[in-house]
């Protein structure tokens, strides 16, 4: 019987997903975190990417994150995400809706603070969307 570890992936509001798992690769803020159980205790911090939950040979979750961080115990990998959907609960009108108002405001360029926001939201909105058309080829 192989190994595995329990996953939780985690927002402010509400939990994403629970379970096990074999195999996890993370977005990590200086390249993809590849996780096995049994791995080194770690904490990362995460950009916006695609969470990928191997649970058995043919059997992988997918969740998309915009940001956060992982904690890794040799058990149990926490992921507390700034925010995470699976694509099933992605709107892509709704998605395509942040991404012109985003680029709006860049547009407008009313003030520094709220062109860095709108970069930010941007470049979630547009990996966001890539990931969503990635998943539905």
């Amino acid at each position: 019987m192989s190994a595995k570890m329990s996953v939780l992936v985690a927002t402010a509001e509400r939990e994403v997903y629970r379970g096990e798992c074999s195999f996890l690769v993370a977005p990590g803020a200086a390249g993809e975190l590849g996780i096995m159980p049994k791995h080194t205790p770690l904490i990362a911090q995460l950009c916006a990417g695609e969470l990928r939950i191997t649970k058995g040979v043919d059997e992988i979750d997918e969740v998309f994150v915009s940001g956060g961080f992982v904690e890794v115990q040799p058990d149990m990998v926490t992921v507390l995400a700034d925010s995470a959907e699976r694509a099933i609960d992605i709107d892509e009108a709704q998605a395509l809706e942040a991404e012109r108002k985003a680029k709006e405001v860049l547009e407008g360029r009313e003030g520094d603070a709220d062109v860095a926001l709108a970069q930010s939201q941007l470049a979630i909105t547009v990996a966001r969307l890539e990931w969503l058309k990635k998943k539905k080829r």
